[in-house]
């Protein structure tokens, strides 16, 4: 007969040992966790079993440091592995290369596996998103009416734009019973239609906390909803499938708020802007009625000096008149103008802020009044002198010293006693008044 082969047991663990490594290379395991041990060296040591089987399992240091979570008794995690023999002792094990929590696994799975679908349709393509309104008066925020989120939007809004008005849609945002309540709520707000955007937001969180967000429905909803919709699911780092289907994604809720409201600074500048137009409109009234004064002298000048005087003095009481209803008429304007700037700004800022655009608007019309003021002191001086040196000119000066004037019927002046006919009648200006005499022969009566 053959001899037969005689192993030691050492040969034999290590033909054992080669057979599995050959045969079966690495494999994916799921298994719970139990007997977990970390000693000192940072290498862990567990048995993985299911209900009806186990197996010894060890992890090395250097291996087991791109684990993102703690093993704990009892937890399911999915494992890539390779089976051996620990030679000394002949045990049967795994040595474990990669270690994920079994939930999270699959769950990643189903959402890259659902991310791809959605993408292929077309649900995340940039030209099938809508715009946020230019003026945004309301917004609709689905989430927990006690979580963070509806905190941190209500902070936000209060601070930046407290005139927008916020309608809560409440939902819970984690659990079974959460996928049903944000479709329902996002039904609701599309059905009343009453709001300009729509947030729908929650907090940070593991993938299985979000995993509410990742439903196929909800994406197809989202997708559908005529009202523009952000996405402000959890941090930075976290998407889910609202976050691309969504029309606008918001790394956190109170990056949301700020996307939909404005900051009251802007209100400022505005009330600023209009303040500095006022003042150029200010300016340019006063330029226009100073080339009306400019022009007007130059009428008086050519006219009749005593009728254009008096028409001029007429003119500036009317116009000094006018002024003073126009300033009276504007001042109450730009005071009604004040008045709902300020009852706006009520609403959206501090009251300290208001009062030195008051105070400048006071100085500007107290600027005002003096300026006019001055304007028709000045032209009133100034046609006070044109009167004196009028009337030092005037002809009814000379007529006051002894002097008459003649004219003839037709008005015209008589020189020489040659431009009348024996027996024409003619006029006599004299100082205290007008007669009227006759040439008879060469004299007259």
């Amino acid at each position: 007969m053959q001899q037969p082969h005689i192993f030691t047991v050492h040969s034999l663990n290590t033909e054992v040992r080669q057979v599995l490594e050959q045969g079966f290379g690495s494999i994916w395991l799921v298994g719970e966790i139990s007997n977990f041990a970390a000693p000192g060296s940072g290498h862990w040591y567990f048995t993985l079993k299911d209900e009806r089987a186990q197996i010894r399992a060890a992890m090395f240091r250097n291996t087991n440091q791109r684990v993102k979570f703690r093993p704990q008794h009892g937890m399911q995690v999915l494992v890539r592995a390779k089976l051996t023999v620990y030679e000394p002792r002949g045990d049967y094990q795994l040595i474990i290369e990669h270690m994920e929590d079994a939930g999270a696994g699959l769950l990643q799975q189903k959402y890259e596996q659902l991310k791809a679908k959605l993408q292929a349709e077309g649900l995340f393509d940039a030209e099938q998103k809508q715009a946020l309104p230019e003026s945004i008066k309301k917004v609709g925020v689905i989430t927990s009416p006690t979580g963070a989120a509806v905190r941190d939007i209500l902070a936000v809004l209060n601070r930046r734009d407290p005139s927008i008005e916020v309608i809560i849609y409440p939902s819970s945002v984690q659990g079974q019973a959460a996928t049903g309540e944000l479709l329902n709520m996002l039904q609701r707000a599309i059905s009343r239609n009453e709001v300009d955007v729509l947030i729908m937001a929650r907090g940070g969180g593991s993938l299985e906390d979000l995993w509410c967000f990742n439903d196929e429905q909800l994406a197809y909803a989202l997708h559908s909803c005529p009202i523009p919709t952000i996405s402000a699911v959890g941090h930075e780092v976290d998407f889910t499938i609202c976050d691309f289907v969504a029309d606008v994604r918001a790394p956190t809720p109170s990056a949301a708020a700020e996307l939909v409201s404005r900051d009251q600074r802007e209100n400022l500048q505005r009330v600023t802007h209009l303040s500095h137009r006022i003042e150029q409109a200010w300016q340019r009234q006063l330029r226009q009625w100073q080339q009306q004064a400019n022009y007007l002298v130059q009428r008086l000048q050519q006219r009749d000096p005593q009728r254009q005087l008096q028409q001029n003095n007429q003119r500036l009481d009317e116009l000094s008149l006018r002024a003073g209803s126009a300033v009276q008429r504007l001042v109450s304007q730009q005071q009604r103008n004040q008045l709902q700037i300020q009852n706006r700004l009520q609403t959206v800022h501090p009251e300290r802020r208001i009062a030195p655009l008051k105070q400048q608007q006071q100085q500007l019309q107290q600027r005002l009044q003096l300026a006019m003021q001055q304007l028709v002191k000045q032209q009133r001086q100034h046609y006070q002198g044109i009167t004196q040196a009028l009337h030092m000119v005037s002809p009814l000066q000379t007529i006051d010293r002894g002097y008459a004037v003649v004219r003839k019927a037709d008005g015209s002046v008589v020189r020489s006693p040659e431009q009348l006919a024996a027996g024409e009648a003619f006029q006599v200006k004299v100082a205290q008044g007008d007669f009227t005499a006759t040439k008879t022969g060469n004299e007259s009566t």
